[in-house]
This record gives structure tokens, sequence and C-alpha cells, in this order.
């Protein structure tokens, strides 16, 4: 290996760490599975993945977790899991 000098070296450590950071952030986000209608607690909060409810949806929810725009998004009704931005449930409350 070359001379690597004290400036290289903490470039080469920030960058790893940051790649480090985005990466396990990224991970998170795919690994989270999906909420399916046909679960137990997704059934007995009526989730369904396209709201039939004019102007009520997860993605107008104060449930929903996550950034605005994203197709799923996690919410506290269903713990370390997504749920569709369109879908709704039972326990949907509009966003204030």
């Amino acid at each position: 290996m070359g001379h690597l000098d004290r400036r290289h070296f903490l470039k080469l450590s920030a960058s790893t760490l940051i790649g480090v950071t985005l990466g396990g952030t990224a991970l998170r986000a795919l690994a989270q599975e999906q909420v399916k209608p046909g679960e137990p607690l997704a059934m007995a909060m009526k989730y369904v993945e396209k709201s039939v409810v004019d102007g009520a949806n997860c993605g107008n929810c104060m449930q929903v977790q996550g950034k605005d725009g994203d197709a799923w998004r996690g919410c506290n009704i269903f713990p370390g899991k997504v749920v569709n931005a369109n879908g709704w449930c039972a326990a949907w409350v509009k966003k204030t």
C-alpha cells in the first residue's frame, strides 16, 4: 500500500462512515415488509391498498411516518411494516 498521510486517512474514514450509514438506512427501508390486506391485523383494521374513501388515504393520515411522496411508508398501526400511501384503514385520522 502506498503512502497514507493523516489527511487522506481522515478523508477515507469519513467517506467510509458516510457510506456505511447511508447504506444501512437504505437496507432498513428495503427490509420493511409491506402490509398485506389478508393479514389478521390488516383485516381487523379494514386495511386496503387503494382507498375508496374520498379524500382519505394513508398519505394524509396522522399515523403514517416517513417522507411525503413515498409510495410505501411506515405506520404506527402496523409496527415494522409499510403501508401503501394510497391505502386506507379504520384508524385513519386526518393529518393536521
